[in-house]
């Protein structure tokens, strides 16, 4: 049905859209707090973003000329500066590859917009936040691509107009998927687990329990009596108060201890996972619960050669 409907908006000249949702991705996924921001809360993702994005804009981008079997540096053309000193007179080269190597790890997609001389040549890139971006192919087959400024002006671009960097590529041909788009799950577990232990501690690290009455209550005596309770004894400013009980009420502990649910070795195993996604070795992110000065020294090696490699490729 979905070919049907592409051909017959093809053949009254509509094209057919890939427009990356409110998080940047390009496939509509189930609701999810997970967008790029919240993902960044978790400091695991947060440092493999930051061990990537940060290593490969810091290693110089220098532009080559080849003669023969030779090659010397370009240092007099114009992509020179562009590309190894100054993206645009606002951003260095290094903050501005920075900040597009982050878009792609969050979001998938990097944009920037190519400003060209009289001579024809590159004078500067112009990122593009890529929730502010739509990409549209043509009936000719060609990319488009659509964003509106901080004015709220729209401006369009052709391919060649545009710097896009992609992740690995999704099944529309034309956006990527970041690795927090395509396993949201890890982040979403590492969140919630997060989020319980802030909870507990903001309790006071206390256990939960059920109040027990001898009689039935009416709805504002229950709201009141939570209110009481949660007043006096929740927080952690209050961990350690005795609470007193009258009139028969009796106070029953059903929560489980962070060490029943294993909360401690969850985290620990949440940091793994996140490594896994961005494959970052985790002693580059700061776990060194198995790590040596041998093991260390290797996975290194391996950060370079198995994560670097593929982004330094695409850059």
């Amino acid at each position: 049905m979905s070919g049907i409907i592409t051909r017959a908006l093809s053949a009254i000249g509509l094209e057919r859209r890939s427009v990356p949702g409110p998080d940047g991705w390009p496939v509509p996924l189930s609701a999810s707090p997970v967008t790029p921001t919240t993902a960044q809360g978790v400091s695991a993702v947060y440092a493999c973003v930051q061990a990537i994005a940060e290593t490969v804009a810091s290693l110089p981008l220098i532009l080559f000329e080849r003669s023969g079997d030779d090659r010397t540096r370009a240092s007099g053309h114009p992509l020179y500066r562009v590309l190894h000193d100054q993206f645009n007179p606002e951003l260095t080269a290094l903050e501005g590859r920075e900040y597009l190597q982050a878009c792609v790890l969050l979001r998938g997609n990097a944009f920037a917009r190519i400003e060209w001389d009289m001579a024809g040549q590159v004078k500067a890139l112009w990122p593009i936040s890529p929730d502010a971006m739509q990409v549209r192919r043509a009936p000719s087959g060609g990319l488009l691509y659509e964003y509106s400024d901080a004015a709220g002006k729209l401006h369009r671009l052709l391919a060649h107009e545009v710097l896009h960097l992609r992740h690995r590529l999704g099944d529309d041909g034309i956006l990527g998927v970041s690795p927090i788009a395509a396993a949201r799950g890890v982040v979403e577990l590492a969140q919630a687990e997060a989020d319980h232990g802030v909870n507990t501690f903001r309790n006071g690290a206390k256990l939960l329990g059920v109040l027990k009455f001898p009689g039935k209550l009416k709805p504002e005596q229950r709201t009141a009596i939570g209110n009481s309770w949660s007043s006096q004894h929740g927080g952690g400013a209050n961990a350690g108060r005795t609470a007193i009980l009258e009139e028969g009420v009796d106070f029953q502990s059903v929560s489980m201890t962070l060490e029943d649910s294993e909360w401690i070795a969850a985290r620990q195993f949440s940091v793994e996972e996140v490594a896994r996604l961005f494959r970052v070795p985790p002693t580059v992110i700061g776990d060194l619960r198995h790590g040596n000065y041998s093991n260390s020294v290797e996975m290194a090696r391996q950060f370079v050669t198995q994560t670097l490699r593929r982004h330094l490729v695409m850059w």
